[in-house]
């Protein structure tokens, strides 16, 4: 207790110092204000009282960075009083769990920390400038979208500008064309050339970003040219920027596979040229997420540039100046994940909108626009040639818009991007650029009494003088928290439509992600357990590692390139999309093979048995998918007295129990542990071949599965004695007329009497749910707790825009009519099928456009106690309509809700009268909530889609949308390919105990411990495969890598194999270890607790989370395990392994596994 009041005096002590020294810097920064403006003349008293309020402005964001190193001071301690209170509690220990360790803690162990950085308010808000900013968009002048800018000639005398053009090509990978047809057409003409180009004058300059084209090109070069290369990228004429595989999307887009991307893109720049990307560059995607600016961080990456932001958003910071600043994630109280933002001030990333605010100024700059040629300016001002003639004129002329566009940045060193969409294709525009730009330099470099020093740069260039200005001025950019979403180029246009757009594809992007995820984790066990086996290093005679390596490529670069801002948006022309969809299928079925042939050794009993035979692969997958446009479906199992082995592997990091579903020929069937011999409780269902018609052939058969972590489990099925296998009991419905259901298999009822009138209802321990009798859709939830909730569920449809309107709804766009949405309504009412069994029960409402499930399942564990639910849409039948599926609850929630940026954070979102009903929807990629004190509402998602809370106690998700028109955005189509699409979800009904606390202004939230474990069970869920009937098989058994789960808040995000340096597309011996600690919420104690454990310290013991896994060598690393971003001295060879995995954030290593 006395070491406890000394350090609680020492707390007291360091804050009455901090406060102390901060009045001492108030006094001497008064001080130093300038006196006595008596004598400045008339005609310069503006420009000297903006000089003063921007030194003002200066010193305030000193005293500011001096509070927020006192506050980071006064946190630590409070932490270190905290952790040392805890410890004489007796409350220590890595992983405790204990209930009487709940009941002292008040609440979970470890949500503490990440509820401490919801007191970090410092710096910009987002959401408060949502809130002030009133969206009127009146008319600019030249800037139409900003404002008047004035400037004094002599402003730059002290300090010249300092300018930096920087050429740049954007090349989409698959828009208008495919990515191999864009290469050929267009990108390997830019990329030859730029060698040409750049090599002729050493003050020539590029930028390039998208790895999977310079990868492409890089394949069909000869040395010479690949020498001459490096030599300009040692040379700085050249800079890689980002170094992603694409220029990623940052609204659909999951964090893992943003992250894959971006270590599919650094890997090859290390494997191939030796460079590491210090600058991030995203000049398309439209609107911008900081888990993108946190990964970047995490890569390496130190500064960035963006462009696609809220035109109203814009000009604020702009008036501000405060285009440039600190991008800092919300939960982060400290400044480690800041990354130093540049935001581009006008309307696009080309030539006319990037030298200054005068659009048609600027494009008598793009010198590619030069009268005779393809290009021109719609502003009827042709560019001219510079020279010795008009220089002066030009020069003039140019300089005002730098000049212009300075004065809205805060430092005297200038960005102005030169460049557009696949330029510099041809020989003529790099010499038309480059020549007219180098005599205007000249003409600056020769009229010094202009003060402005201009040069060709790459944003290394920018950035490195940038900050030595900043460094010298003592100017402290300042900090911004928040999101950019969603994005409105003009007018009321807002850019929602692309989070649902082609819902299909995004639906085959996050099975494609969560099968290369296990097929990664699957065959590092494998090569590990090979090696472990033969003891020398060798693997198993005949594993085709290379081969599977070769397809583990091929999957990560088909997810990668998926991720483009044209591709998982819904943004690209229909046979663009067929060929990123015939891209995944195939890396779906190469995935496939690695999971099979791994699977086959780990489970064989008999090592020496292990034969690969690449034409009759000894496991088949349950589920298979036929095309690229066609959903996965049941292999028929048959069935007979021999036992049938099902393999089943679970690819999360915690003890689960699962549904297993299987279709069978047979009504009657046994499931036993293959290892045991204990028989699986489970369940016969009907194969529905039509909403009203039983197959006679197919049966489903559905067991419960208790799966270890990362574990492969063997079952075996086996033809039973009639009767023997509970079946499910079937109640079907239609209002108004008789749904007549004949199956000789199964008891099928109707609704009599009293019934026809009553809710439906279905229970299991956890809730029960009620249902309309009439549509089977939802009405209400109650917990066992008691706690009861209206939750119902409602589809509406959402026009377009009538004939007296321009601009329609489009794959971008979203512009819906003024009636608003309209509730669903059928000629005929659905048929309902209402489904009880002992494994699950479910309710089926069967609807022209949509099928629509609720099901419950009967386990003891977390995964009974959320609602799972799933859409079958279909709306190919429609023109200019979107689908939405809304919830309607009593939670109070007012006009907040929240949504998840890329599954990794959740940001909080507020509905606003002020903004048109297409503004209010967010992109949702994993999860949405609604809240009030005492409860939360949780839709969790396995895809991501448009999503929006309209009224209180409302969420609704967008399912599909078909427009017949484009919306003007290049695409030059509508959205007319919809397929038979499936979407899947859980939702979870929560108390929040004790009543809690709304946290008032930009809160951080989190999901709930058992959000986090139901979205993990969603988005990866088991896989299963089937071995031959053969009667000779060899007997399999279990696969056991972990002797128990890992906590419950710390992710296996991958356990990726790296490339083996000496031997190009082999596996290494070295392993990519990515963790992720999640925040999760204080509020909701789940009954019972979960099995898993958690923990407050921030520091783990490797060797003891992966039991009886052993690691050789652990590597602390950059998210892409990069070399050179290796942390010196945290290679630790020897036991104990000890890692700091702060809340919220992700651990990359690189460990060889033993």
């Amino acid at each position: 207790m006395k070491r406890g009041r000394v350090l609680a005096v020492l707390v007291g002590g360091v804050f009455c110092l901090a406060v102390m020294s901060l009045y001492r810097m108030l006094d001497l920064m008064q001080g130093t204000e300038p006196r006595g403006h008596g004598d400045t003349p008339v005609g310069q008293v503006d420009e000297v009282s903006l000089q003063d309020l921007s030194r003002l402005q200066e010193k305030i964001d000193r005293l500011e960075l001096l509070l927020k190193n006192n506050n980071r001071l006064v946190a630590k301690l409070r932490d270190a009083l905290f952790q040392h209170k805890s410890l004489e509690t007796g409350r220590g220990g890595a992983n405790d769990s204990s209930d009487s360790a709940h009941r002292r803690a008040g609440a979970f162990p470890g949500c503490r920390l990440a509820e401490e950085m919801k007191n970090a308010a410092d710096g910009v808000q987002l959401l408060d400038v949502y809130d002030l900013l009133r969206f009127d968009n009146p008319d600019g002048g030249a800037w139409k979208q900003g404002f008047e800018i004035s400037y004094r000639s002599d402003e730059w005398a002290e300090q010249p500008l300092e300018l930096f053009l920087v050429p740049h090509s954007h090349n989409d990978p698959g828009w208008l064309k495919t990515f191999d047809r864009y290469f050929q057409d267009q990108t390997r003409h830019i990329l030859d050339n730029m060698l040409l180009k750049l090599g002729q004058d050493s003050r020539r300059k590029m930028i390039w970003a998208e790895i999977s084209f310079f990868s492409k090109w890089w394949n069909g070069i000869d040395e010479q040219k690949r020498a001459m290369v490096k030599r300009l990228l040692e040379a700085g004429q050249l800079e890689l920027v980002t170094g992603g595989w694409v220029m990623a999307d940052e609204a659909n887009s999951h964090y893992f596979a943003l992250l894959d991307q971006l270590m599919e893109g650094h890997q090859w720049l290390q494997t191939h040229l030796g460079v590491t990307p210090s600058s991030g560059w995203a000049v398309d995607p439209f609107g911008h997420s900081p888990s993108m600016t946190y990964l970047l961080k995490g890569a390496g990456l130190s500064n960035m540039v963006i462009q696609r932001v809220h035109y109203a958003v814009k000009k604020h910071f702009a008036q501000q100046r405060t285009l440039e600043f600190q991008w800092r994630q919300s939960w982060d109280s400290s400044s480690r994940s800041d990354i130093t933002c540049h935001m581009m001030p006008f309307y696009s990333y080309d030539v006319p909108h990037t030298c200054g605010p005068n659009p048609a100024v600027c494009c008598q700059f793009d010198f590619h626009r030069l009268p005779g040629g393809r290009v021109f300016c719609p502003w009827r001002i042709p560019p001219q040639p510079i020279t010795e003639q008009n220089v002066q004129e030009r020069a003039l002329l140019l300089l005002d818009q730098y000049r212009q566009k300075s004065r809205l940045f805060r430092s005297p060193v200038l960005l102005v991007p030169l460049g557009d969409d696949f330029r510099y294709v041809e020989s003529s525009e790099w010499d038309a650029q480059f020549s007219n730009y180098q005599k205007l330099f000249d003409y600056f470099d020769q009229h010094p009494e202009l003060h402005i020093k201009a040069r060709f740069g790459t944003l290394s260039d920018y950035f490195a003088a940038l900050h030595r200005r900043l460094s010298t001025s003592e100017t402290i950019l300042p900090t911004l928290r928040g999101d950019f979403f969603t994005y409105a180029d003009r007018d009321d246009h807002y850019w929602s439509g692309y989070f649902t757009s082609r819902p299909f594809y995004k639906r085959l992007d996050r099975t494609l992600e969560s099968t290369l995820r296990a097929t990664e984790i699957l065959f590092s066990l494998t090569l590990a357990d090979m090696h472990r086996f033969h003891g020398d290093g060798r693997l198993a005679a005949g594993f085709p590692a290379r081969e599977h390596f070769q397809r583990l490529t091929m999957g990560r670069r088909s997810l990668a390139l998926f991720q483009h801002h044209d591709a998982v948006t819904g943004t690209a022309r229909d046979p663009v999309v067929v060929d990123y969809g015939t891209r995944m299928f195939h890396a779906i079925l190469n995935l496939h093979q690695v999971l099979q042939s791994s699977a086959h050794w780990l489970t064989l009993l008999d090592k020496s048995q292990y034969h690969h035979d690449q034409s009759k692969p000894f496991f088949q997958m349950d589920e298979v998918i036929s095309a690229h446009d066609a959903l996965p479906q049941k292999t028929p199992l048959t069935l007979s007295d021999e036992p049938r082995s099902l393999v089943v592997f679970n690819p999360t990091e915690q003890l689960r129990s699962s549904v297993i579903s299987a279709v069978v020929d047979s009504p009657d069937a046994h499931v036993v542990d293959a290892e045991t011999g204990r028989p699986m409780a489970a369940q016969i269902s009907a194969v529905w071949v039509e909403p009203g018609q039983v197959s006679t052939e197919a049966f489903q058969l559905s067991f419960i599965a208790e799966l270890p972590p990362l574990a492969l489990v063997t079952y075996h099925v086996t033809k039973a004695s009639a009767g023997a296998t509970p079946r499910a009991r079937y109640t079907v419905h239609r209002h108004g007329n008789s749904a007549s259901v004949l199956s000789e298999h199964f008891q099928v009822s109707h609704l009599e009497g009293s019934e026809v009138n009553a809710p439906l209802s279905l229970s299991n321990r956890h809730l029960q749910i009620w249902s309309s009798q009439d549509t089977g859709l939802l009405q209400k939830l109650r917990l066992r707790s008691g706690l009861v909730r209206q939750v119902q569920v409602q589809f509406l449809w959402y026009g377009t825009r009538t004939e007296r309107y321009r601009d329609k709804s489009g794959a971008y766009l979203f512009l819906p009519g003024a009636e608003g949405a309209q509730l669903y309504s059928s000629s005929e009412p659905p048929l309902v099928r209402v489904t009880r069994g002992p494994i699950f029960s479910e309710i089926t409402s069967c609807f022209r456009h949509f099928t629509h499930t609720v099901r419950l399942l009967h386990l003891d564990g977390h995964a009974g106690k959320s609602l799972q639910i799933s859409n079958m849409v279909d709306i190919r039948s429609e023109a200019n309509r979107e689908l939405v599926m809304r919830l309607v609850s009593s939670v109070a929630s007012g006009n907040r809700f929240y949504s998840d940026l890329n599954g990794f954070q959740m940001q909080q979102r507020r509905t606003l009268e002020k903004l048109p009903l297409q503004a209010n929807f967010y992109p949702m990629t994993s999860s949405a909530f609604l809240q009030d004190p005492m409860s939360r509402l949780s839709l969790l998602s396995a895809q991501s889609q448009g999503v929006a809370s309209l009224r209180p106690g409302e969420l609704e998700v967008v399912l599909d949308r078909k427009l017949q028109q484009d919306d003007n955005r290049g695409l030059g189509q509508g959205v007319t390919d919809n397929k038979l699409t499936a979407s899947v979800y859980h939702l979870l009904l929560e108390d929040r105990g004790g009543g809690a606390q709304e946290v008032g202004g930009a809160s951080v939230e989190h999901l709930s411990l058992l959000a986090h474990l139901a979205s993990l069970s969603l988005c990866h869920p088991p896989i299963t495969m089937v071995a031959p009937s053969d009667s000779q098989r060899p007997k399999l058994g279990r696969f056991l890598p972990l002797s128990s789960s890992l906590p419950c808040d710390l992710h296996l995000l991958n356990l990726r194999t790296l490339e083996d340096p000496q031997e190009a597309q082999s596996p290494s011996q070295e392993v990519a270890l990515l963790l992720h600690r999640k925040g999760f919420d204080c509020s909701s104690t789940p009954e019972p607790l979960p099995q898993c454990t958690w923990s407050v310290h921030e520091e783990v013991n490797l060797d003891d989370l992966f039991s009886p896994l052993r690691f050789r060598l652990v590597q602390r690393s950059g998210f892409t395990l990069l070399r050179d971003h290796d942390e010196q001295d945290s290679a630790q060879q020897q036991s104990p392994r000890i890692a700091r995995l702060r809340p919220m954030e992700i651990s990359a290593f690189r460990v060889q596994i033993d």
